[in-house]
């Protein structure tokens, strides 16, 4: 990668544009954007892993980006020149010699070291709610090497507005304690990661770090795919009927990664999704398209795909030009377009809600997590998440039927707050700059 050593440099880890979950791409893309709303000429990259270098190509509404991978790697072989193991010993190693002529030589002769060392600020995603033990410690730690290298480096962790925990380990609290001592600023995009942030730390003033930032996923544009495969659903689409975006999770769908409800849930959530359709479609006055948010073609993976061709084959004739999907491939903008095409949305994956909401369209969110009502509470929309850890299935059917039938009052308080809210997010790395 070659560096234009006059321009400011930024990488951001735990964000990348190489997975099929447009929740990262949003979360990237919308980190990118307010960097180059502050700094237009910035020299963005990735600091994530990946099988081989690549160059992607972000489109925002007036320029087109090219956004550089530095791939590492987390894989059993630590001999990798690029193993994040093994750029974590460079980094020991530097802090031994730090800039005696063997130090120099050391950042020189690895791209990635030197890559880091030049940068201006290190900026964290953590995937949007990957700073947790939530996952497991394979996925936290997976998560959190990257951000131990650049503290290791003595460069400036910035951690971008996520979720903060939760750690239920004291392995997950001892790694968390580390990174949030030598962060120097840290954002939450909940308040309840305020709280836990002085929790996990609280013999340590964090007072003047902390910051409350809204989702960056709220600024990312919709863009107008070159084509949109609806089946015939906007041939025949009347004005008079509405059209409900429905996102179904993949993840959800086969109990989480461990297969065996790894969430929590009360109730089962292929069920669930049968009840809502069921519901949905008994007004004629609807619409149903079936919009995934993780997009894949692997039986045995948790994208969202293929889950909603299964439920469209099986609904399809029992309910015909009633019922319709999502075909094709769609980057972060693009879905955001056609879940704007929405009048309502109920969504399992956040950033598909986030999408809908940040267009003033009504939403239900599907929780699986404190995420979904930490970042809608921010909204002072709480309201809208359902919650199948705590909820029964009618207490659900209830709640879409109540928000749905209130749907033009929301529509206007989001029409209200979300200039403030994306004011907000575009000036977040004003802030940033300001700050440092």
């Amino acid at each position: 990668m070659t560096i234009d050593n006059k321009k400011f440099k930024i990488g951001l880890l735990g964000a990348t544009f190489s997975t099929g979950n447009m929740g990262v791409n949003a979360l990237t893309a919308g980190a990118i954007q307010s960097i180059i709303h502050e700094e237009p000429e910035a020299q963005i990259f990735l600091l994530d892993y990946g099988h081989y270098p690549t160059v992607f190509s972000l489109q925002l509404l007036h320029r087109t980006l090219s956004i550089p991978l530095l791939n590492m790697r987390f894989s059993k072989n630590p001999f990798q020149k690029n193993h994040v193991a093994r750029l974590i010993i460079y980094a020991l190693l530097l802090k031994i010699f730090q800039l005696s002529t063997i130090g120099k030589r050391l950042i020189a002769k690895n791209i990635y070291i030197k890559a880091v060392s030049e940068a201006d600020i290190l900026a964290s995603m953590a995937a949007g709610d990957s700073f947790s033990d939530i996952y497991g410690l394979f996925r936290l730690f997976y998560i959190t090497l990257p951000m131990i290298l650049v503290v290791l480096l003595n460069k400036k962790l910035v951690l971008l507005p996520q979720t903060i925990g939760p750690f239920k380990t004291w392995i997950g609290k001892l790694v968390a304690r580390f990174i949030l001592k030598k962060a120097v600023l840290i954002y939450s995009r909940d308040y309840v990661g305020l709280e836990s942030v002085k929790s996990i730390i609280r013999k340590f003033d964090v007072a003047d770090k902390l910051r409350f930032c809204y989702d960056v996923g709220f600024i990312v544009d919709p863009i107008m795919p070159n084509r949109i495969d609806v089946g015939d659903l906007l041939r025949n689409h009347q004005q008079e009927r509405q059209l409900i975006g429905v996102n179904i999770s993949g993840l959800l769908y086969m109990g989480g990664y461990t297969r065996a409800n790894m969430f929590g849930l009360k109730i089962d959530y292929p069920e669930l999704i049968n009840e809502i359709l069921n519901f949905l479609l008994t007004d004629p006055k609807t619409y149903i398209l079936l919009i995934p948010h993780v997009f894949g073609t692997d039986q045995n993976s948790e994208n969202d795909v293929v889950v909603i061709d299964q439920i469209f084959l099986k609904y399809q004739n029992s309910f015909p030009q009633r019922l319709f999907k999502v075909s094709g491939n769609y980057n972060q903008n693009e879905i955001k377009y056609i879940i704007g095409l929405c009048d309502f949305f109920i969504g399992s994956r956040m950033h598909a809600c986030i999408a809908a909401l940040s267009q003033n369209i009504p939403a239900v969110a599907i929780a699986y997590s404190q995420k979904f009502i930490g970042v809608l509470e921010t909204l002072s929309l709480k309201n809208l998440v359902a919650d199948p850890r705590s909820m029964e299935k009618s207490q659900i059917l209830n709640l879409i039927h109540e928000v749905f039938s209130q749907r033009e009052s929301i529509k206007q308080q989001l029409r209200e707050q979300n200039p403030k809210v994306k004011s907000q997010v575009l000036n977040l790395f004003h802030e940033i700059r300001l700050f440092l």
